[in-house]
């Protein structure tokens, strides 16, 4: 047993007793059950599980300070929530972010930021789409006015907003998503970056769902350019969108730009 988990146990084991015997020694509880949780949550998910769970209902009943249970609340619900227990993670990841938002400062509102954004995905995943969305906007408010609109993290939130929109089935302002993701990013990262390409690709598929597939064949040629540029290293990437764009052009009935677009990935894969 490592020795950080044998003394997060041991300090754990104490803060029981003393908060057994004086409430106002829980905000200690809380936190040495955090440690014990956070010390076992990459090698026993369950017993971290455990830890951050009685912390939580240690503190049932009692006056904390704001936020004390933002850190304990938030660990658990990225460890359902990565574990597979989308659903299981809802309540907590929501409880986490109503801390993080009370203790308003620029550091605690962007983790809620990002906490929702978080939720949002796991929304997307259970069908919640409108849920998402609002989780979403209200990280991209947030996010964008703390980095302004030119950073990654906005336009991670404008390809997310992206992605949602498509699945939900509104092509239309999945393909303005897209487009803002990609000028961001162009702006921020330069025109030759790997999310950059990626950009492109998620545009391409949008402008093909809306049949402007002319459009559609320009940003998957983009970014084929980009992320042939940087072969080996993004291989997968090019075979995956490389893949997209053969099975688009099929749809079209475009065989011999579906062909010369196959030769070309078995090129790259060959002499990658």
């Amino acid at each position: 047993m490592p020795d950080s988990l044998e003394t997060a146990r041991s300090v754990a084991a104490k803060a029981r007793e003393a908060a057994a015997a004086d409430p106002a020694k829980i905000p200690a509880l809380v936190q040495a059950l955090q440690l014990v949780g956070d010390a076992q949550r990459d090698t026993d998910a369950a017993a971290a599980e455990s830890a951050y769970r009685e912390a939580i209902t240690s503190a049932e009943g009692t006056e904390l300070p704001v936020g004390a249970l933002a850190n304990v609340r938030m660990n658990l619900a990225t460890l359902l929530d990565f574990s597979g227990r989308e659903e299981e993670s809802v309540s907590f990841y929501e409880d986490a972010i109503t801390d993080f938002e009370a203790l308003d400062t620029k550091d605690s509102k962007e983790i809620a930021a990002q906490l929702r954004n978080n939720l949002a995905m796991t929304y997307k995943g259970l069908g919640k789409f409108a849920l998402a969305e609002q989780h979403y906007l209200r990280a991209l408010e947030t996010l964008e006015a703390s980095h302004g609109r030119n950073s990654e993290a906005v336009a991670t939130l404008f390809n997310n907003l992206g992605g949602l929109y498509y699945v939900a089935g509104f092509p239309d302002q999945a393909k303005d998503m897209f487009a803002d993701a990609l000028a961001v990013r162009q702006n921020v990262l330069g025109p030759d970056h790997r999310d950059v390409a990626q950009a492109h690709s998620n545009l391409a598929t949008a402008c093909h769902e809306l049949r402007d597939n002319a459009a559609a064949q320009e940003h998957f040629e983009k970014a084929l350019e980009i992320l042939g540029n940087q072969i080996p290293a993004e291989s997968r990437s090019f075979e995956a969108t490389s893949l997209d764009y053969i099975a688009m052009l099929e749809i079209l009935h475009e065989e011999a730009k579906a062909a010369g677009v196959k030769a070309r990935l078995e090129a790259v894969l060959a002499s990658a």
